[in-house]
């Protein structure tokens, strides 16, 4: 059976091959009832635009790359269906690539034809991949992340702000002795809030001790651990600023076993699981939709004009402060 083109839609439509097109991909241009009807004719002849050769066209996929952790981390499909959401208003298919220490990404899984862009959110300070993808006329943003250098887009939250609020609220509360349990160094994320934490801090006169500030990845555990480690004795802080809400909420657990509803504990993000009754966590709320939308306006912006200035957005953050007596001990 032959296959349904595009010329056979237009041939019974009455309208040009052009026309087909740019009425299935909904571009601008076309009267309404000229596109009702050439959608019609698809349905009826059953015909499906091909990607391969829209691709060979255009020279674009329509398909852009969005490099994440593990989603078992909460905040990265929290972060990754918005950026979904977005290319797709966008006329763009988004495929997921995952990054994790384990299997650390390849510049050959992005550089391979496949991707008209890169949405970068797992970047290390030290990454190569921004550069290496621009040298191969890549176009990529950083989003949630930033690297030191070179200017490349970049989209990402107000870290350091976010961690004065958190350390004004501790601070406003009668706090003194508050322990940190940052993310990694090697990221902008975890650099930033940390060090504007305890920038804070000691310029109240009351510097975190070193002995109270605890680095590791972004994960439940590492919160667990740190949390059984500071708190497990009379004499510990009184409180403690998570690098974002997955570790706050290992350490919330960990006070649970340790039978410590006194500590005060404050993350960064507003995952979907702080407001919950059981944690009920005060935190650095995070517009992750903002984030998406502004991230995939820069991608798109350096897909339609590659020798455009290089721009950087912070967005601004706020804290929501949660009654943390409600959190139910077991």
């Amino acid at each position: 059976m032959r296959m349904v083109t595009s010329r056979d839609v237009a041939r019974l439509a009455g309208v040009s091959q052009p026309t087909v097109s740019r009425a299935l991909r909904g571009l601008p241009g076309i009267a309404p009832a000229t596109v009702e009807r050439v959608r019609q004719v698809a349905a009826q002849l059953g015909y499906v635009p091909s990607e391969a050769g829209r691709a060979l066209s255009t020279r674009r996929t329509r398909a852009i790359g969005i490099v994440a952790d593990e989603l078992t981390n909460p905040f990265y499909p929290e972060l990754v269906e918005p950026i979904r959401v977005s290319l797709e208003q966008n006329s763009y298919r988004a495929l997921l690539i995952p990054d994790s220490p384990d299997a650390p990404l390849q510049l050959e899984r992005l550089a391979d034809g496949t991707l008209d862009g890169v949405i970068l959110t797992t970047a290390a300070l030290s990454s190569s991949l921004p550069g290496l993808l621009r040298e191969r006329g890549i176009p990529c943003v950083l989003t949630n992340r930033t690297v030191p250098g070179e200017a490349f887009d970049s989209c990402a939250f107000d870290n350091a702000a976010g961690a004065r609020l958190a350390a004004e609220h501790l601070f406003a509360a009668g706090h003194r002795e508050i322990a940190v349990v940052s993310g990694p160094a090697e990221t902008s994320t975890g650099r930033e809030r940390e060090e504007a934490f305890t920038a804070f801090m000691a310029d109240q006169g009351r510097p975190v001790r070193p002995e109270h500030v605890v680095r590791g990845p972004f994960s439940f555990e590492s919160g667990y651990r740190a949390a059984l480690a500071l708190f497990g004795s009379e004499d510990a802080p009184t409180a403690v600023f998570c690098g974002n809400d997955v570790i706050a909420l290992g350490v919330c657990n960990a006070l649970a076993h340790l039978s410590r509803p006194d500590i005060a504990v404050v993350g960064f993000d507003d995952i979907l699981a702080a407001a919950w009754d059981l944690f009920s966590l005060t935190t650095v709320r995070c517009d992750r939709t903002a984030l998406a939308r502004e991230s995939v306006g820069l991608l798109l912006a350096r897909i339609e004009d590659p020798a455009r200035e290089p721009e950087q957005i912070r967005l601004p953050v706020d804290l929501v402060v949660r009654d943390s007596s409600r959190m139910r001990l077991r």
